[in-house]
C-alpha cells in the first residue's frame, strides 16, 4: 500500500514538472505525458502501479467521461445531434469494417483478431480528444462535435467490442443467434442507459435535499463511479451508464433554475464543476504517464514494421473515409460542417485509453491476442505523440481561433 501511495505521488510531481514545461514550450500536455513516461520507464524509478484494464475502466474513464458529459447542454446537442449520430453510430461500423478487412487482406490476420482489432479501434477516445482540445483552448461548435461524437462513438464500440468478443468466444462452439445477440445488445446498451439513468435520479433527489456544496460534490463523485459499477456489475455497459448519468446530471442536477427547477446552490454549482475539471486533470495525467510507461516495454518488434505502418495507415484511412463521406451528406442543410471543421475531426480522431482497455480485456487465449495488443498500442501512440502534437500546427493552419 505504501508502495502504492508513493507511487502516485511520484507520478503527480511528473504530471506537474510537464505541465509546467509544456505550457513554457506550448506544447500539447498529454504528449509530454507520454514522453515523461517513456523516460521514467528508462529510469531506475520503480513505480507499483500499471496501466491494466480495471485501472482504466474502474479509476480512469468513470471521471474523464463524466466531466465531459456534465458541461454538454441539450440545447446545443440537439442542434447537431444527426451529424453527431451519423458520425458516431453508422460512423464507428464502417470504420472497423474498413480496419477489418485491411488487416484480413493486407496483413493477413486470420478474420477474428482483424474483427476484434477493427472493432476496438474504431472508436475515437474522449479521454484524448478532450484532452486534445483543453490544450488547445477550442470551443463552440467545433468542440461540441468532436467531444459528444467521441463520447457516443466510444460507447458504441464498447458495445460492438462486447459483441464480437462472444462471437469469438464461441468458437468451436454454436455462434451466437440472431436473438441471443439482440438480447446482448438490448442489455448492454439498455441496462447501461437505465442504470445511469437512476442513479442519475437518486443522485439529483439526493442533492436537492441539501445546500451543503461539499455534500453536493460528493454526492456526484459518487454517482460517477456508481453508474459505471453498478452497469458493470449487471454486465451492461458502465461507458454509457457514465455519459447517461453525466448528461442527466450537467442538465438537470447542475441548473440554477428551469423547466425541472434548481438543483444545486450556486456555490455547489460552481464548486462541483471546479472539482470535477480537477477531477479530470488527475485522470488525464495518470493514464497518459501511464501509456507512456507501458509503451516503454511492448515488444514492438514483434509485429513487424510492415504490419505496424499498415494498421496506423489503415486506421487513419478508415477516420477519413468515415468523416468525409458522411458529412457531405449534410452539405446542403443548415447542419452543414465547414471542410476545416472535417479535416480536425479526422486528424483530431485520437486513440487512447478506450482501446488500449478494451485490448487489455482480451482473454489470453484468443487468437493472436498479442499482435492485437503490440498493435493497438502503436495506434495509440501515434495517435496521442504525432497527431496531438500536430494539432495545433493544424488550428493554427484552418485559422480556427481558440473560441470556434
Amino acid at each position: 500500500m505504501n508502495d502504492f501511495l508513493t507511487s502516485m505521488i511520484d507520478l503527480m510531481i511528473v504530471a506537474i514538472a510537464v505541465a509546467l514545461v509544456a505550457r513554457r514550450l506550448r506544447l500539447p500536455y498529454t504528449v509530454g505525458l507520454v514522453i515523461a513516461g517513456i523516460a521514467l520507464a528508462m529510469s531506475p524509478i520503480h513505480l507499483a502501479v500499471a496501466l491494466t484494464q480495471n485501472v482504466i475502466f474502474e479509476i480512469i474513464l468513470p471521471p474523464l467521461l463524466f466531466e465531459a458529459a456534465i458541461n454538454i447542454q441539450w440545447k446545443d446537442l440537439r442542434q447537431d445531434a444527426l451529424p453527431i449520430l451519423t458520425l458516431a453510430i453508422p460512423g464507428t461500423m464502417i470504420a472497423a469494417v474498413i480496419v477489418t478487412v485491411a488487416c484480413h487482406q493486407l496483413i493477413k490476420w486470420p478474420l477474428q483478431p482483424s474483427l476484434m482489432f477493427g472493432v476496438l479501434i474504431a472508436a475515437t477516445d474522449p479521454v484524448a480528444v478532450i484532452a486534445m482540445f483543453k490544450d488547445n483552448g477550442v470551443h463552440g461548435r467545433l468542440r461540441l462535435l468532436v467531444e459528444s461524437e467521441s463520447l457516443l462513438n466510444d460507447g458504441v464500440a464498447a458495445v460492438l467490442f462486447a459483441l464480437v468478443l462472444a462471437w469469438a468466444q464461441a468458437a468451436g462452439q454454436a455462434h451466437p443467434s440472431t436473438g441471443q445477440i439482440a438480447r446482448l445488445l438490448g442489455v448492454t446498451v439498455g441496462g447501461g442507459g437505465i442504470s445511469g439513468a437512476l442513479c442519475a435520479g437518486i443522485a439529483i433527489l439526493l442533492v436537492r435535499r441539501t445546500t451543503d456544496h461539499l455534500v453536493e460534490s460528493t454526492v456526484t463523485t459518487i454517482l460517477a463511479y456508481g453508474s459505471f459499477l453498478l452497469a458493470a456489475h449487471f454486465n451492461c455497459s458502465g461507458v454509457l451508464a457514465t455519459v447517461t448519468a453525466g448528461l442527466l446530471m450537467g442538465n438537470i442536477g447542475l441548473v440554477s433554475s428551469g423547466r425541472y427547477g434548481a438543483s444545486l446552490s450556486d456555490k455547489g454549482r460552481e464548486f462541483t464543476l471546479a472539482l470535477w475539471d480537477f477531477l479530470a486533470f488527475i485522470a488525464n495525467s495518470f493514464v497518459f504517464l501511464l501509456i507512456g510507461i507501458t509503451v516503454a516495454a511492448i515488444p514492438f518488434r514483434e509485429l513487424g514494421n510492415y504490419a505496424l505502418a499498415l494498421a496506423i495507415i489503415m486506421v487513419l484511412l478508415s477516420r477519413a473515409l468515415t468523416i468525409y463521406p458522411l458529412c457531405a451528406l449534410f452539405q446542403g442543410s443548415a447542419r452543414r460542417l465547414p471542410l476545416r471543421f472535417q479535416h480536425v475531426l479526422w486528424w483530431g480522431g485520437l486513440r487512447g485509453a478506450l482501446g488500449l482497455a478494451l485490448a487489455l480485456s482480451l482473454p489470453k487465449d484468443l487468437q493472436m491476442r498479442d499482435e492485437v495488443l503490440i498493435a493497438t498500442f502503436g495506434v495509440v501512440v501515434f495517435s496521442v505523440v504525432v497527431q496531438g502534437l500536430t494539432m495545433p500546427l493544424l488550428l493554427r493552419v484552418l485559422k480556427i481561433s481558440p473560441t470556434r
